[in-house]
């Protein structure tokens, strides 16, 4: 049988990313709201809801959804379960509130008689009877049989009673709905990806020892001072072999002496007889062995925390490929091997890969085994170096090719390039991206960015993992603004996204740079660095604080719930976070200054958070533990860095008066 052509019209649904060329992302939990132009002709009324399921699942979840104005409809979902979800609308004319709706109206109207109206009703609970089953389709016909006989004022009545409304609901006539198709997909991610802070130390230099590298077996009190902390995500640069050949020198010296370590990204060396063949699915013999990972990793996962491991898709001269596979790298004219470069910079130490030699699909097969052989060894989160100098094709086929076995790892893409690349690779998968934060400083700066990232479509497919610095880079900022600097940057990356993370040396305000450069000194890329893990002027307790508000406040635990705010001062940055229900709400204030106090009037959304206009409520510190009666939107703050940069408020307002003291909650 041909089917009949649908009348209703779906159009303009959102969010979708490039018109649903790429999912949407979420983690397990969160709540999505859909929304779509949903309207037919003539004046039926309309029915219309929001389904989805994991694909490959036949049956569909389903929820109404509700007109807006402008025939806009929305709806909300919340999706369960790591991987790939797909979602649809479907709506149809409702001929069963149609022919309520016009009853109702003419039997207040006076319109008499209703004897054809009154049998037309009970026409159309007997074709939901048809398509009832069990105890449902006994009723529905019990009811057509009543409703044909019945007076108008009991027709009426019995129309909107919510039995009847529940059953015609439940057993709709769909023969000529609208259905979104193709299916726009949605991938769910762990929470992970959402809401972690990550803590970034170079293995070989966990003890801090500037004469004798660390192990694996050596790495423990670090994990546990970061766990202390409270970071969730370990991170170690590469673990890897590291070739000898061209091997770099204290502060990237392009001759190493003897007993230099090398640089961790210069991968491979085939010549020291490790068992899997000296290069990316092996470990430095001066780490340990992978049994030793395997038992750190276990002690990692045991602490509650997880690991990320970092792919770098580099390899020295004595990596295996360049022996096996010469014709994987770029050639000179002369047939020899052409090392990376990014001018200025040079990498000697590095031959880059070419993705798109005449043998591109066995170099990428095995790029994605390699990602694979850690996911299976336990490792769920990756941070991937440089990604914007390798195809986007290439990543869009080993993310989804490791995600077909491990649905919950978390990619993070290490690109400070342009933003449409940057973009372009969340699209493609990556759970989490670097963004521009390391550089934005000024309050201008902040909100815009902040903005966009947050508040625009950007924030259904990019979700920034905030870096106040990195092994690579040491802003100027924290270069020259001391201790406050830091506190300001930590406040700023743990609060303003809902993931973040340190490298190692940040607790430290280790702010030695190259003259004229964003740079470390003495930089552990190419050396043991030596440090005292609990130097005088750290700011570890600090960090333990902020990363226990983040824990216990779930406004800091969403993505997308920043909100900017004005005050009176360029140098002061307000904005709030709060949760749907405003059951958590959190106002922060940032002083950008890292050298001088600053004093101004917030305004505070009284209008946003429903209060009234001059009610009075408690603003509490979180850091500080004081206390404040603030009334109305304009409150005065004086924030001076020496002391503390910021004011982190949970507010409180007041819910009892007992025995003469306000109680707020």
């Amino acid at each position: 049988m041909i089917r009949k052509p649908a009348s209703v019209v779906i159009e303009a649904v959102e969010p979708l990313v490039d018109g649903g060329r790429h999912p949407l992302k979420c983690t397990e939990g969160e709540s999505l709201s859909i929304e779509a132009d949903i309207f037919k002709d003539g004046h039926d009324l309309l029915t219309a809801v929001l389904k989805w399921r994991r694909v490959g699942e036949v049956a569909w979840h389903e929820t109404p959804m509700a007109p807006l104005v402008n025939d806009r409809w929305r709806g909300t979902l919340v999706l369960f379960g790591n991987g790939f979800h797909e979602f649809t609308i479907e709506a149809w004319g409702d001929a069963f509130r149609s022919w309520q709706h016009e009853f109702r109206t003419k039997f207040e109207a006076g319109v008499s008689p209703l004897a054809s109206e009154t049998l037309e009703g009970a026409a159309l609970l007997r074709a939901a009877a048809r398509r009832a089953t069990g105890a449902d389709r006994a009723r529905l016909e019990e009811l057509a049989a009543t409703l044909e006989t019945a007076e108008p004022a009991t027709v009426d009545a019995m129309a909107h009673w919510s039995e009847v409304e529940a059953l015609l609901a439940a057993w709709p006539d769909r023969t000529l709905s609208t259905e979104v198709h193709p299916y726009p997909q949605i991938f769910v991610d762990r929470p992970y990806a959402r809401f972690a802070a990550w803590y970034e130390f170079f293995p070989r230099s966990a003890e801090g020892l500037a004469d004798r590298g660390s192990t694996f077996r050596d790495c423990l009190p670090r994990v546990e001072d970061a766990r202390a902390m409270g970071f969730d995500v370990i991170y170690f640069p590469p673990i890897h072999p590291i070739g000898f050949a061209n091997r770099k020198g204290r502060n990237n010296s392009v001759t190493s002496q003897p007993g230099e370590p090398g640089v961790p990204y210069a991968i491979g060396n085939r010549h020291q007889g490790c068992p899997n063949g000296g290069g990316h699915k092996d470990v430095a013999p001066e780490l340990g062995t992978l049994e030793d990972f395997d038992w750190l990793l276990a002690q990692i996962r045991e602490r509650g925390m997880e690991l990320a491991l970092d792919f770098a898709i580099n390899c020295s001269p004595d990596h295996p490929y360049v022996a096996e596979h010469p014709e994987w790298f770029f050639k000179r004219p002369d047939g020899t091997i052409k090392y990376a470069e990014n001018p200025p910079k040079k990498y000697e130490d590095v031959y880059p890969l070419n993705f798109q030699n005449a043998d591109w699909r066995a170099l990428w097969e095995e790029l994605a085994s390699v990602v694979l052989f850690w996911a299976d060894r336990g490792v769920s989160h990756f941070r991937v170096d440089n990604p914007h100098t390798k195809p986007v094709a290439f990543w869009e086929y080993l993310i989804g090719k490791v995600r077909a076995k491990h649905p919950g790892v978390v990619f993070l893409s290490e690109a400070f390039t342009r933003p449409k690349m940057m973009k372009v690779l969340a699209k493609v998968g990556f759970s989490q991206s670097y963004t521009y934060f390391t550089w934005r400083n000024t309050k201008a700066e902040l909100e815009e960015y902040f903005t966009e990232l947050t508040q625009t479509p950007v924030r259904h497919y990019f979700r920034g993992n905030l870096w106040p610095n990195t092994p690579d880079i040491l802003p100027v900022f924290l270069q020259q603004g001391g201790r406050p600097a830091f506190q300001i940057r930590a406040v700023l990356a743990a609060t303003l996204s809902s993931v973040y993370g340190i490298y190692s040396g940040f607790e430290l305000c280790e702010a030695a740079a190259l003259p004229g450069r964003e740079e470390y000194l003495d930089s552990e890329k190419y050396q043991l660095k030596a440090r005292d893990w609990d130097a005088p002027g750290n700011i570890k307790p600090f960090l333990t604080r902020l990363n226990q508000i983040r824990r216990e406040n779930r406004a800091l635990h969403e993505y997308a719930n920043l909100r900017f705010h004005p005050v009176e001062n360029e140098n002061l940055l307000f904005y709030s976070k709060m949760t749907p229900g405003r059951e958590n709400v959190l106002l922060i204030v940032v002083n950008l200054d890292p050298w001088h106090r600053q004093d101004g009037f917030v305004h505070v959304p009284v209008a946003e958070l429903g209060w009234l206009p001059e009610e009075t409520y408690q603003v509490h510190d979180l850091f500080t533990d004081e206390r404040y009666l603030w009334h109305g939107e304009r409150n005065y703050v004086s924030l001076d860095p020496a002391r503390l940069p910021v004011h982190l408020f949970r507010v409180r307002r007041k819910m009892a008066r007992e025995e003469g003291f306000d109680y707020y909650a």
